[in-house]
């Protein structure tokens, strides 16, 4: 059979999925394909997702964009990992950072050697030996080959931005490289009554447009692969139990921090993300444990400086499609599901998602085989960030209010709960090849809420104590002068990307 080319696609909705969409399509696709984005200013975007995971310079590389210049058009700062505070327990903190920590010996993980130490009480935090931990600490950032070589490597990192900036951003590259946009309130889908497959969509103003392959990236509301193929959406409430968020922004404070805060309350957690211009904060909780006004007086209670606009309510339901591509629709950023922003995956996500169907794009057969190829990778992704996610609400000893008696009570994954046995009993973590997070993450967050293992692979005590101790004191000197070399985090934006006026 001759093979029938994609001609046309229409992206339904704009900000940061519809653009991300846009941009890689535009630079990678063949000229020869038509891409259409419609979204309409009179539909507000959610725009709370302004902080970012290392993959994202994945995207700009291959976008090709400078990195400074990408920094300065979205107010950005950078992003060396998240501190958690009252998770495992009220009082205590801890930093899931980008980077290994410390460093392999011998093929074995840093960890093991950390655990034997611990064991015969020559080491305590773990996060002594966290290049970019002791960067946070320092309040200092920038890439290390500016500052030197050091045996740990580079600092690994991604940026907080604003995001409606990002998404403006995004559009200009996508027009210049051929995107149509066409402003416009989305009425009516009509479908192909023989297959199914949507036809077309017509506009209140009267305009009707066709495509052979549509986008779905209208949020929450799911316009094409919910509203029009009726895709259901399953519910993971019940691991996930926030629902609603609470949003404003605020002056900016300084020192200028070069990670997220995120810090548990009695029923949810505050996010705090540092921009160049204002500093962003919302408060995520479950409505069954909390109101709304409770919610947002703890928020405005635990801000750091005077707000700059009024607080927005946000409702969702973590979960996701029980298919994110259906007949000719692929679903694309909170149209495909929701996974709330404890880890900052959601702009992940969209451009993970854009990725696995460039590489699988089809033809106008709409193969079958590529379709459900598509959904099982995707799908089995969302469910290994899943329980990540539910990872940091289960492994808790806080009992202090029903929420977290329900957190911590909860039952889990099975995968999860396979895992954090592994790790418990043996200090290994096994991950499979789909996990977006890698062991060290893994590893900050168990030993963060409070996963103690019991042993550590023999191959440690290959170490006599006296190499041991160096080895460790070797780690700790490493990442001292290392650390000594970088400048604040505000004197590298300064030098290097600051935004105007």
């Amino acid at each position: 059979m001759a093979r029938q080319p994609i001609e046309r696609v229409l992206i339904v909705g704009g900000g940061t999925a519809g653009w991300i969409t846009a941009a890689a399509m535009s630079k990678l696709l063949p000229k020869s394909i038509k891409i259409e984005l419609i979204e309409s200013d009179a539909i507000r975007t959610v725009g709370v997702g302004e902080a970012t995971i290392p993959q994202i310079r994945r995207l700009n590389m291959m976008l090709g964009l400078d990195e400074m210049e990408f920094v300065r058009e979205t107010k950005g700062t950078f992003k060396l990992g998240i501190e958690f505070n009252n998770w495992g327990g009220k009082g205590e903190s801890y930093i899931h950072t980008f980077g290994d920590v410390g460093m392999p010996l011998a093929s074995l993980p840093f960890q093991h050697y950390w655990l034997r130490a611990k064991e015969a009480g020559q080491a305590d935090d773990l996060w002594q030996y966290s290049l970019h931990r002791r960067a946070c600490d320092a309040g200092r950032f920038a890439p290390l080959e500016r500052v030197g070589r050091t045996p740990m490597g580079g600092l690994s990192y991604a940026f907080h931005f604003d995001a409606g900036l990002y998404a403006r951003y995004l559009r200009k590259f996508a027009e210049a490289h051929g995107v149509t946009r066409t402003e416009g309130l989305i009425e009516d889908v009509a479908l192909d009554s023989e297959t199914g497959f949507i036809r077309s969509v017509s506009l209140k103003s009267g305009e009707v447009r066709e495509a052979d392959l549509f986008i779905d990236c209208s949020g929450f509301r799911g316009l094409l692969i919910g509203g029009a193929l009726g895709v259901d959406y399953v519910d993971w409430s019940k691991w996930l139990p926030c629902n609603r968020a609470v949003a404003v922004p605020c002056e900016r404070t300084d020192p200028l921090l070069p990670y997220t805060k995120a810090t548990a309350h009695d029923a949810g957690w505050q996010w705090r993300i540092p921009l160049q211009h204002r500093t962003g904060n919302g408060h995520v909780f479950c409505d069954g444990f909390t109101t709304e006004e409770a919610a947002t007086e703890t928020l405005l209670a635990h801000l750091d400086a005077p707000t700059t606009a009024d607080p927005r309510p946000l409702r969702f339901t973590t979960g996701r499609r029980k298919d994110f591509w259906h007949k000719n629709c692929v679903s694309v950023g909170l149209s495909s599901g929701f996974l709330e922003p404890l880890e900052s995956t959601s702009i992940h996500l969209i451009q993970s998602n854009v990725s696995r169907l460039l590489e699988l794009f089809p033809d106008k057969s709409f193969n079958p085989a590529t379709i459900r190829e598509y959904n099982r990778v995707v799908g089995k992704e969302y469910e290994l960030i899943r329980d990540f996610l539910v990872l940091h609400y289960h492994q808790t000893e806080r009992e202090d209010t029903e929420f977290w008696r329900y957190c911590k009570n909860m039952d889990v994954p099975d995968s999860l709960r396979e895992k954090m046995a592994l790790f418990e009993e043996s200090g290994t973590i096994y991950r499979e090849a789909d996990d977006l997070f890698r062991d060290s993450s893994w590893i900050q967050v168990m030993v963060g809420q409070g996963v103690a293992p019991t042993a550590y692979h023999p191959m440690a005590d290959r170490l006599s104590d006296d190499q041991l101790k160096d080895f460790l004191g070797n780690v700790d000197r490493i990442i001292d002068q290392a650390v000594a070399k970088l400048p604040t985090h505000a004197e590298f934006i300064d030098q290097t990307c600051a935004a105007g006026a």
